[in-house]
């Protein structure tokens, strides 16, 4: 590897930014195609099924062998709530790999005897956000019912690309929400990004099956094919 693609690739890596290196096996060439790239790359299809499994691997292509390498970015899940189900959540987000912080200001919730083994932020939200960013591979739950907690966690990730944005709430509270959301200046397209009523259709009634409907809907939009960033 060339000391230009390396330093992309580095560059990428540092930015949480998924990038695929493809190298002909035969020649040794190789060349590096970021994620926005992929729709325009004459391997689109190969390169959006690979980086959707988040697997390198071979593919064959005009005759020629070529491997691909995935670079992308760890998964994460932030949630906005140290409540029930985000304590259901955290046992499975962990057997899905994925990296899970969970944010409260409200301390009696946000307790390591509560969420041990978790990253636990005590703070408002917009404060907490700020210092975690949010991007392509980080998607958002909001679970806690108080729009003063929620709100603010649900703004932040309508201005961002997160793979996912889910809020907990009947269709009422819901349509409550799309209203001060509205107020706030978010149009229909942007509050549309937002999963609710959140979570898969199984028919969960306890916290731990709400965080498996979560967790699921979740993953199923980080493996399905993925929309352009904004």
């Amino acid at each position: 590897m060339d000391l230009a693609t390396l330093a992309a690739l580095n560059a990428e890596r540092a930015a949480r930014r998924a990038t695929i290196l493809v190298t002909d096996v035969a020649t040794g060439a190789q060349r590096l195609v970021n994620a926005v790239d992929i729709p325009a790359d004459p391997l689109a299809e190969a390169l959006d099924k690979q980086l959707r499994m988040a697997k390198s691997g071979m593919v064959e292509a005009e005759g020629k062998p070529l491997f691909l390498t995935v670079q992308a970015p760890h998964p994460r899940v932030i949630v906005t709530g140290a409540v029930h189900i985000s304590q259901a959540m955290a046992p499975m987000a962990k057997l899905l790999d994925l990296d899970l912080v969970i944010i409260d200001p409200r301390s009696a919730f946000a307790t390591p005897e509560r969420f041990p083994d978790v990253t636990l932020l005590a703070e408002w939200p917009d404060e907490a956000l700020a210092g975690l960013g949010l991007d392509a591979y980080t998607a958002f739950v909001a679970l806690t019912h108080d729009p003063k907690i929620d709100d603010p966690g649900l703004e932040a990730a309508l201005r961002s690309d997160c793979f996912y944005i889910g809020a907990l709430g009947s269709r009422k509270t819901h349509g409550r929400r799309i209203e001060r959301l509205a107020a706030a200046g978010f149009d229909a397209a942007a509050t549309a990004r937002i999963h609710a009523p959140i979570g898969l259709d199984i028919g969960a009634v306890s916290p731990a099956e709400i965080a498996l409907a979560i967790l699921g809907e979740i993953v199923a939009t980080l493996r399905g094919p993925r929309r352009k960033p904004v």
